[in-house]
């Protein structure tokens, strides 16, 4: 991939400024990197959730590309809409460009009220790219746990008390319910590793049919640390293992970044006020088991990749 200089010159902004996203959010910094994957004209859609309320405030718009906004559970379908009518006016010769289509959401969009959407959209075989920016809670509602909330993590509606040490079920795993759709370009990414993301959009915008691209959004807000370390905080949930990065690209597994030295899961979760009452002596347990869960889960993702036996 070309260097970031380079793709700033070739690539024109899409979203631009003057949304009104925190500073420090992963999913401004999601959407840039994704839409640097193609210099191609493309139509946007992003269900209802923090990038469509913080990027298009009537009557303001941070996008510079065409834009719809849907609910908060038919992301997926809108876009599949807008790509059929768009393939019929192609085939009738009223449109000669080529145009990319691309859904964003959050992972209360994706993970839980917008799945059945996205697994029909995948099913049918619509050629666009779906990208879940996933910061692991209903943040734009007031931090509510989702399928994608890791187990342990302290949120409105699953609190750590003397009841509880947070949310009892593990993390979703949501790239891999996307594999099983047979679909040609699935993939892991990380804002903090920006060439294997851009990379990665540009393999999904490239394919013919439908691409999914899960990518971890860091949210300072509900993860609860300082909004200069969001790279950071991204950087380290690759490093532990917590978040691999890697591809399946037509049912070939294949790790993308391995990390040259793997660390401890606690440097990234005690980063974390989310994860704060794990520290107690008592919740030692939790973080041992946090911990054998991501050691597993990287082991059988290496033997997938091929990387072991």
């Amino acid at each position: 991939m070309a260097n970031l200089k380079e793709l700033s010159k070739t690539i024109p902004e899409r979203l631009v400024s003057g949304h009104r996203l925190c500073a420090g959010c992963g999913a401004s910094i999601v959407v840039r990197q994704v839409l640097m994957g193609t210099t191609s004209p493309i139509v946007v859609a992003a269900a209802t959730g923090c990038l469509e309320v913080a990027t298009s405030i009537y009557p303001y718009t941070a996008w510079n590309v065409p834009f719809i906004h849907n609910a908060f559970e038919n992301v997926a379908a809108t876009i599949s809409g807008v790509e059929t009518a768009y393939r019929s006016l192609k085939k009738q010769g009223k449109i000669k460009k080529d145009i990319k289509f691309v859904a964003f959401g959050g992972d209360g969009g994706t993970y839980d009220i917008g799945l059945q959407s996205l697994s029909g959209a995948l099913e049918r075989g619509h050629d666009f790219v779906y990208v879940c920016y996933d910061n692991e809670a209903y943040m734009n509602t007031g931090t509510q746990r989702s399928g994608a909330t890791p187990r342990g993590a302290s949120t409105t509606t699953a609190p750590c008390g003397k009841a509880s040490f947070g949310k009892p079920q593990f993390k979703k795993d949501l790239t891999a319910i996307a594999v099983a759709h047979n679909i040609p370009y699935v993939a892991q990414a990380s804002i903090s590793h920006w060439n294997d993301l851009v990379t990665k959009s540009n393999k999904a915008f490239s394919v013919k049919g439908p691409a999914f691209l899960n990518i971890i959004s860091m949210c300072h807000r509900g993860w609860r640390f300082p909004p200069e370390k969001t790279v950071e905080v991204a950087k380290l949930a690759v490093q532990t293992c917590f978040w691999p990065l890697y591809e399946v690209e037509n049912g070939k597994w294949k790790l993308t970044v391995k990390p040259g030295e793997i660390k401890p899961l606690k440097e990234w979760l005690f980063l974390q006020g989310r994860f704060k009452h794990l520290q107690k002596p008592e919740n030692k347990d939790i973080v041992e088991e946090l911990q054998a869960h991501v050691t597993k889960r990287w082991k059988e993702l290496l033997a997938k990749c091929g990387e072991i036996p």
